[in-house]
């Protein structure tokens, strides 16, 4: 018999028994910040949890790592941790399980209604790499500004390539994006445009959450990584093309991607997603050794971004890709990350890049869907080569289980004008 909660969650909801991602939420305005578990509708509290004994195993047993206002010191503690307390987690929320069901006062002090609580970043982010890992999306871009000749550089299919962003600037879904002041190209004989971006995008990604990390010096083993991954998030990498295209050689991005990126608040678990894995793309030409998975998995999660124009009531959808597009793994990505020693500490986000697929309905950003801007989009009407200010982006991501949807609830955001 398929497990099932106590607590009612209906059959589109993205937080089902099975998966239980974790996310860090105040009960309301004046309240500390603490971990807590979606289920259906409700919040599940950790610290009241804790606070009642249900964390029992070798573990977790007398941890005060959900009495923190982030997910760090549990990150740290690794897989055994997570493992025990998704155990606990399903036990107390299972239907057949009175120890929560049937106890009401603990049920008052640790069910909050999804809709009526504040969420907050889940992780205190010590620093961000963003990857380049979608090959039709490094296809696309590299025929746009250097032709179809040679569009995808020798080493891109080497190594996973990306560069190191800003932690500072990553907010949680909701929160607005401020449109960027920055250079762009000159046009002829004039200096360079000095303004508010011409040209803001979004960024359909992923990214993969750090768990415990690593020492300086010691990289980690690609066939291990998995284990340094407590799970995954959705992510916009809002993106001003014009800052970037002006400024981007020869040391990359820089203020054109640096003023926002926004996740979402519900981190879902590898364990989660281990009932949708799939074979990740053939690599050719293989991989050096370090890179050299024995199971190289990506993971079939359905991916939607829709636009509400400024002033519309309706949303659009304008790209439906899938994780599965990406070339390069995640555990790919964590090790090349590693294997000059660097080292990773629980947190830290690893984007994916932009995750684009084959179809021209699966570009994962403006850029490429509307050529650069020469082939405007039509949203209900309204026509769009880049973002204008009052326009919001929504990202959802999901997986279609037997019966369930493990999903990542949403990845919002609005545009709004550049600050005087």
């Amino acid at each position: 018999m398929a497990l099932k909660s106590f607590i009612d969650v209906g059959p589109a909801s993205h937080f089902p028994i099975q998966n239980l991602p974790f996310g860090v939420f105040r009960p309301d305005g004046g309240s500390p910040a603490r971990p807590g578990v979606a289920i259906g509708d409700q919040v599940l509290d950790l610290s009241a949890v804790a606070s009642a004994g249900l964390f029992a195993g070798p573990a977790l047993a007398g941890s005060d790592c959900f009495h923190q206002p982030n997910l760090n010191k549990f990150l740290a503690l690794g897989r055994p941790a997570w493992r025990e307390a998704r155990a606990t987690l399903q036990k107390i929320l299972s239907s057949t399980e009175p120890v929560l069901r049937d106890n009401t006062e603990l049920r008052k002090k640790s069910l909050f209604p999804m809709d009526k609580v504040e969420m907050v970043l889940p992780i205190a982010i010590g620093d961000y790499t963003d990857f380049f890992s979608s090959m039709h999306h490094a296809k696309n871009c590299g025929t746009m500004f250097r032709g179809p000749q040679n569009p995808i550089p020798q080493n891109w299919f080497h190594l996973p390539i990306a560069y190191h962003g800003r932690a500072s600037s990553i907010v949680i879904s909701g929160t607005n994006i401020f449109r960027p002041r920055g250079q762009g190209y000159p046009s002829g004989d004039s200096p360079p445009y000095f303004g508010p971006s011409l040209k803001l995008d979004f960024e359909l990604e992923m990214a993969a959450v750090v768990g415990p990390g690593n020492e300086l010096g010691k990289p980690i083993d690609v066939n291990n990584a998995a284990d340094h991954i407590f799970g995954l998030v959705l992510m916009n990498d809002w993106s001003a093309r014009d800052i970037q295209a002006w400024e981007y050689v020869p040391l990359g991005p820089f203020l054109g991607k640096s003023f926002g990126t926004t996740i979402s608040p519900w981190i879902v678990t590898l364990e989660a997603l281990e009932a949708f894995a799939c074979e990740a793309p053939k690599q050719e030409p293989k991989p050096l050794p370090y890179l050299a998975e024995k199971v190289s998995n990506n993971y079939d999660i359905s991916l939607e971004v829709q636009i509400k124009p400024a002033g519309q009531k309706d949303s659009c959808t304008v790209t439906k890709s899938n994780f599965k597009n990406l070339y390069w793994t995640v555990t790919q990505q964590l090790a090349h990350h590693t294997i000059n020693g660097c080292n990773l500490r629980p947190g830290d986000i690893l984007g994916t890049g932009t995750i684009s697929g084959p179809e021209p309905e699966s570009l994962g950003c403006l850029l490429e869907l509307t050529w650069n801007g020469q082939k405007p989009l039509s949203l209900n009407g309204t026509p769009r080569k880049f973002l204008e200010d009052g326009d919001e982006v929504t990202i959802t991501g999901l997986c279609k289980g037997d019966g369930y949807t493990v999903g990542f609830g949403t990845c919002s955001g609005k545009v709004v004008p550049a600050p005087q």
